[in-house]
């Protein structure tokens, strides 16, 4: 175990985690909501360092994200465990294994993973997925540093459940940023993930006003956050605040973990996505074969098909190296 950064300890050695926004006060021996950050004798200690759950290269298009190296490969890594619990998580076997305990992880040092960045062909850089890395954050901010001093990119795919002084300190390090707003409601964030949405937001602005590559998923659910009302106030918020420009992932649900939900319509997925480009300049089907659209980037000034997409195969088309279409010269915003 690696001892934690940002908590500070109380009396009768209880320590108060300040990482996320639960605030967990810890009791000696006990963990917080994460079940990742324990106290030992009023210190916290992560005990997911060093624990891999994965460690591959794969297209980066798979994170998601469209904008960032596109077509290139990128080094994924994860641990276990998450701070938030969400009913209809898509990856529970290791973001929620501490509670099921049917995971396999080996112990890998962080010159390990950096050597995969180093070994792999027309590879990017890494990026930190598979469960929330907000819950391995030493681990994932020690291969962050070397990966960069390599010259390679970091890229982060999270829930966004941070607070602001370590999502500062770890923001210097990384080049991109998927992050998932899971519903734009806090009735939704409070009832399925056990969080809450503002401190989502203010992660997500923060980011922005970085000026770092940001993307932004949302899982539709039917019956759960695919009010057209609300959808559209989220659009117009990620306009407004984050700008039309960010690319946004409307992914399909399928029942997973707790939630037996019949999977999302395709129809509701295509519908949204056109609701979104009202607003939007780059809005994409996730889960969603690429025979029914959305998938491809297309130039918002003259239509032309600049990045086209299948099956995870990416050809870069109509785009030149400063991210401008050849057509119109039009910026596209791509890292």
């Amino acid at each position: 175990m690696q001892e934690a950064q940002f908590y500070k300890t109380h009396s009768n050695k209880r320590a108060k985690c300040l990482l996320c926004p639960h605030a967990c006060i810890i009791e000696e021996n006990n963990a917080g909501k994460c079940n990742i950050r324990i106290n030992k004798d009023g210190k916290l200690y992560s005990k997911n360092y060093g624990k891999a759950t994965g460690l591959h290269a794969e297209p980066v298009e798979k994170k998601p994200l469209y904008h960032f190296y596109p077509g290139q490969q990128i080094v994924s890594v994860g641990t276990y465990g998450c701070n938030l619990r969400c009913d209809f998580c898509q990856n529970y076997h290791m973001s929620q294994a501490h509670v099921h305990n049917d995971f396999f992880s080996n112990d890998i040092s962080t010159d390990r993973v950096v050597k995969q960045v180093l070994n792999s062909s027309e590879c990017c850089g890494m990026a930190y997925t598979f469960n929330e890395p907000v819950v391995w954050y030493e681990y994932m901010l020690e291969i962050a540093e070397k990966v960069k001093n390599n010259g390679f990119a970091n890229a982060v795919v999270s829930n966004g459940y941070i607070n602001p002084k370590p999502l500062e300190k770890l923001i210097n390090l990384i080049d991109g940023f998927n992050i998932d707003l899971k519903a734009f409601t806090d009735d939704f964030y409070r009832k399925y993930t056990g969080a809450t949405l503002e401190p989502v937001k203010k992660t997500l602005k923060t980011i922005r006003s970085k000026n770092i590559h940001l993307e932004v998923t949302n899982l539709i659910i039917p019956g759960l956050n695919d009010d057209i009302k609300i959808f559209k106030t989220m659009i117009n918020w990620i306009a407004d605040e984050l700008g039309p420009q960010t690319p946004l992932h409307l992914s399909r649900y399928f029942p997973s973990y707790k939630m037996n939900i019949a999977p999302t319509p395709i129809k509701t997925i295509v519908s949204l996505r056109e609701i979104a480009m009202d607003k939007l300049y780059f809005v994409y089907c996730g889960n969603v074969s690429s025979s029914y659209g959305g998938s491809d980037t297309v130039c918002p000034k003259c239509k032309t098909k600049v990045i086209e997409r299948a099956n995870y195969k990416t050809y870069v088309k109509n785009l030149n190296f400063e991210g401008n279409c050849n057509q119109c010269n039009y910026n596209i915003a791509v890292s």
